[in-house]
């Protein structure tokens, strides 16, 4: 199959496009900073020769980069999964951010995916077959402190998936949001993870990987993910 995953360099997004690459899939990859892509590309691909990998560095945030990578993706087959992955996490309190917080946040976190959707899911409508997948978080679940507009972008993450979920729903499209909460990548870089409190990447993963392999009558609509003891 071909899987188009974005914020793939890194994290939960090279955990995800590793599960894939394993069974030997067609990987399109994305990410913003060109040598850490590139890096990623290669050792996914020497370490999963039975996969294909293949990648371009852009900012989906903008609509024009978006279609681009859409296009590279569509031009070689049709996609049959799109993670929307793509995102970043800053915190803070509302009254306290930047004027430019929530512009920013909603770029990173919402728009990467909403761009790039509108753009590869007329294909999979066409064929009557897909499955989205979009990475929400539980930030967009329920507000926590220090969580400001990056919480406010993951509320309208969720609000975008459930809206696509209701409008595809008739069209053989599968959409999935996926809300983990604390994961041991970037954002907790320091954390001292030795006793697992916080999930891997591979656990996200893992449960992706699963939610793909279900008939074409069933559709997980939501996936919530937390470790063990709970929230931090």
């Amino acid at each position: 199959m071909n899987i188009v995953i974005t914020g793939a360099s890194r994290g939960i997004g090279r955990a995800i496009a590793e599960a894939f690459a394993a069974e030997g899939h067609t990987l399109f990859l994305c990410a913003r900073n060109k040598e850490v892509l590139e890096k990623t590309a290669l050792e996914i691909m020497q370490s999963f020769p039975q996969c294909s990998v293949k990648f371009l560095a852009t900012e989906l945030s903008d609509v024009n980069n978006a279609e681009a990578f859409a296009n590279f993706c569509i031009k070689n087959s049709i996609p049959h999964i799109l993670i929307n992955n793509a995102g970043s996490f800053v915190p803070g309190n509302i009254l306290e951010e930047t004027e430019n917080a929530l512009q920013e946040m909603l770029n990173s976190n919402l728009f990467s995916a909403y761009y790039l959707t509108k753009k590869i899911a007329p294909s999979m409508v066409k064929n009557a077959t897909g499955h989205i997948i979009n990475i929400c978080s539980i930030a967009g679940l329920q507000a926590y402190n220090n969580g400001g507009s990056y919480g406010i972008s993951k509320f309208a993450m969720n609000g975008f998936s459930q809206n696509l979920r209701n409008e595809l729903k008739e069209t053989g499209v599968k959409v999935t949001t996926v809300f983990p909460g604390a994961v041991y990548t970037d954002s907790w870089a320091g954390f001292d993870n030795t006793n697992k409190r916080i999930m891997e990447a591979t656990d996200i993963a893992k449960m992706i990987l699963a939610c793909t392999k279900l008939s074409a009558s069933a559709v997980p609509e939501e996936i919530i993910m937390r470790p063990q003891l709970g929230d931090l």
